[in-house]
């Protein structure tokens, strides 16, 4: 995805959570001073394949069987911990660094890629524990405009954006487990993460032409503006 087409889309977010965009930048910064030019070939699984994309929910054990299925898995944060428990290989992890960095460092150790993600308020995550990993398999992102070695795919929660990630390196088909966007528990702010998620991933269907399992039923439902997600096509 072009940041172009991105952009609107990201300033309806920040507009919406009242985040400053110079936060954003200026953690991108500090990931493009600890990270190197990611080697695209690294994640040559996903290209063709069907890719399974992990979110954390706690359905995710129930529907393993999804994972075992796909060709490549892309883990969104904790959701790694379930898969590699269960024997499931991990070919990609997406993470913010938020709850579990000891995985991702032994990930990345084990060359496995993995794409840690700079925000507004993760700047002491960033320089805690992206100098331990193996800089080689780190491939850093960032929700505002790319820089240096920091790149951008889309997307918003670890979950959307390990879909985008899939997608930028071509997937064939996305699949997803361990999803709940009607999930009771979580908070206010979490809640409203999930929406925006749904509308992402609706978005990402649109684009490719393709129908995600679990929006089916709630598609009619979805507070998506035609006009603001098209903005930058």
């Amino acid at each position: 995805m072009r940041f172009d087409e991105w952009d609107p889309v990201y300033r309806a977010i920040l507009a919406d959570f009242g985040f400053p965009r110079t936060d954003d930048e200026r953690a991108r910064d500090v990931l493009a001073e600890l990270a190197v030019p990611f080697d695209r070939e690294k994640l040559d699984r996903i290209t063709g394949n069907t890719v399974a994309i992990a979110g954390a929910a706690p359905s995710l054990a129930d529907e393993l069987d999804t994972a075992r299925g796909a060709e490549c898995v892309v883990a969104a944060s904790t959701a790694a911990d379930v898969l590699l428990d269960a024997g499931i290989d991990v070919d990609c992890m997406v993470t913010d660094l938020d709850k579990n960095p000891e995985t991702a460092r032994e990930l990345s150790e084990s060359r496995i890629p993995v794409a840690a993600h700079a925000h507004g308020d993760n700047i002491p995550a960033i320089r805690e524990y992206v100098p331990t990993f193996d800089a080689e398999n780190v491939l850093a992102t960032t929700q505002a405009e790319p820089h240096g070695p920091v790149e951008n795919f889309g997307g918003f929660t670890d979950g959307d954006r390990a879909a985008f990630l899939a997608d930028e390196f071509g997937a064939a088909e996305l699949v997803f487990l361990g999803w709940d966007f009607d999930d009771a528990t979580v908070n206010p702010m979490k809640r409203k993460k999930l929406d925006w998620a749904e509308r992402l991933l609706y978005w990402l269907e649109r684009r490719r032409d393709e129908r995600f399992s679990i929006l089916d039923g709630r598609r009619t439902e979805i507070d998506f503006d035609t006009d603001l997600f098209e903005s930058g096509t």
